[in-house]
């Protein structure tokens, strides 16, 4: 019998740019119950509008993917914000989740929850051994919030959740938005209004040097689906493509694709963030077979693509 047949799901932030990929997912596996809570109806930070999706939906399932995220600036910005938002919004979901007798919660936690020295590739068993970098600490620990309530819940209740660690995602239908975008959409809006206007020179904050994992917005769709069909327990999972890139080879091969021919101006007053990202995998793979699938210079191509579509 198909897993998602008849199941009733809630996919917090499902209008979102990962939201809209974990739906179709199911939907491609037969899920056609599924229910996407919008902010103007429900504010999943107040408490009533949570019961209230709860009674609504009557979920079997909810995989948690709304989170208030930004690139570093807007973590400089707001961690206030990031730390109070997402932490209502998880920690009263999931004990909603509990309540209401879910049978399943899905935590979808953040490369941002490991310390910032962490040995590269980084371990799950890694994520106590130090604090996370600066910029994205208050956003990293209200997510990781998230691994010590769903272990602590289902010592004391038997409550199935599970946490996934996942890095920064791309692809098309992302947030380019200078203000709240990460470093790619960035990137990319950069150089594409540069060829268009035909500016001599970007800028681009920070020195280069760290090292960053992405993965295609697909395959992380893909990932959580799997994990939710097949995966039982509270130890984290990383969620990533095993693939390390330095910014500074990132930005040449955004300015090659993108036609971009002026010149990389380094702000190297901006910070860099943390010195180098890269998930081990391993995980992943053993408990519910997943492995990245699309190459990332071919994504690239793609989030190019549908960027310039728009703004045609």
């Amino acid at each position: 019998m198909n897993f998602w047949e008849n199941k009733r799901v809630v996919v917090t932030g499902g209008a979102g740019f990962l939201g809209q990929k974990v739906v179709a997912e199911l939907q491609g596996k037969g899920g056609s119950n599924i229910f996407v809570p919008h902010e103007e109806k429900y504010d999943l930070r107040e408490l009533p509008a949570i019961k209230r999706l709860f009674q609504d939906a009557q979920p079997q399932i909810v995989v948690h993917l709304a989170a208030v995220v930004g690139g570093i600036g807007a973590n400089r910005e707001n961690p206030g914000k990031f730390f109070y938002d997402n932490l209502m919004m998880g920690a009263q979901m999931m004990e909603q989740a509990r309540i209401f007798g879910v049978e399943k919660f899905v935590a979808i936690g953040t490369i941002c929850a490991y310390p910032k020295f962490t040995p590269v590739p980084f371990k799950e068993g890694d994520l106590w051994n130090g604090y996370p970098e600066e910029t994205n600490a208050p956003y990293g620990l209200a997510k990781k919030m998230l691994l010590v309530q769903s272990q602590a819940y289902r010592q004391q209740y038997n409550f199935n959740s599970i946490f996934l660690l996942q890095v920064n995602l791309y692809g098309p239908g992302d947030n380019f938005s200078p203000e709240r975008s990460h470093v790619i959409p960035a990137l990319i809006k950069k150089c594409c209004d540069a060829v268009k206007n035909g500016e001599k020179s970007i800028t681009v904050w920070g020195t280069g040097r760290p090292t960053r994992e992405f993965l295609y917005v697909e395959d992380a769709a893909r990932a959580i689906v799997l994990a939710a069909e097949k995966y039982n327990k509270s130890d984290p999972v990383n969620v990533g493509s095993g693939f390390e890139i330095s910014v500074k080879d990132l930005v040449g091969l955004i300015v090659k694709l993108t036609g971009f021919q002026g010149q990389v101006l380094w702000d190297k007053t901006k910070p860099d963030g943390q010195p180098r990202r890269r998930l081990d995998t391993s995980r992943a793979e053993k408990e519910f077979g997943f492995k990245a699938k699309v190459n990332f210079e071919e994504g690239l191509k793609k989030t190019i693509e549908w960027y310039k579509s728009q703004k045609r």
